[in-house]
């Protein structure tokens, strides 16, 4: 898969300047809902809207017309998203990964009890099986996948626990009755950015510049993937 994208990708970074197809990026979680508490007591939310601001000057230099979704964190119906998402090409949905219970163990940070794991790490794309358009959600997760382990990520293989592998090589899996992705007219991906209650995996995923290298590997992933469906420039 790696090697297919590798004659592409010089294209595209030629021709960043151009306009391109206009992508939805939804900054996972909220103010009143802020998902997973890290190793040392931070919410996924500000995790998801640090690395989503990324993402959205990675993909405007690519060339990418962007609409934020849930960047204020006010956005609190999963159903909302999709909709806001509306006259795009396609959704991503930023999250960072945590892990149960049962792999959990107690630690005193800054004066303060919290959990952490030693288990899991990684990246990891979903899609869903009932999106409207799987198989452009598929190739695409595929495409994301490949360049962000060309990059230097690792793909976690935790998820095949509890999904079906799309293309577990890549770190993509199915997992079906996600809100933002069959609720919606567009192709659409979930991400993972890595597993915010590992201890070391928490700290690399809180540098500014492994986070520009992420969202640039996520955006050029994502170009790609539109540039072979020849989905034409927004109006």
């Amino acid at each position: 898969m790696i090697a297919r994208w590798s004659g592409i990708l010089p294209l595209l970074f030629a021709g960043s300047a151009l306009a391109g197809p206009r992508v939805a990026v939804d900054i996972g979680h909220g103010l009143a809902d802020p998902g997973a508490i890290s190793a040392r007591g931070r919410a996924e939310f500000l995790f998801n809207r640090d690395l989503g601001e990324q993402l959205r000057a990675a993909l405007t230099l690519h060339g990418h017309d962007v609409v934020p979704v849930n960047f204020a964190g006010d956005v609190g119906v999963l159903a909302d998203r999709p909709r806001l998402a509306a006259g795009s090409d396609f959704f991503v949905s930023v999250h960072h990964d945590s892990v149960g219970p049962p792999w959990l163990t107690e630690w005193t940070w800054e004066g303060r009890v919290h959990t952490y794991t030693e288990v899991k790490r990684g990246f990891g794309l979903f899609v869903s099986a009932q999106n409207p358009d799987l198989e452009t959600s598929l190739r695409c997760a595929s495409t994301i996948g490949a360049v962000l382990r060309r990059a230097g990520f690792e793909a976690s293989d935790w998820h095949g626990r509890k999904h079906v592998a799309a293309d577990a090589e890549n770190g993509v899996w199915y997992y079906d009755n996600l809100v933002v992705l069959y609720r919606t007219s567009l192709p659409a991906v979930l991400f993972e950015a890595g597993v915010i209650k590992h201890r070391d995996e928490e700290l690399e995923l809180l540098d500014p510049e492994r986070q520009a290298r992420m969202a640039d590997a996520l955006a050029t992933g994502i170009a790609a993937c539109l540039f072979v469906t020849g989905k034409p420039a927004p109006d």
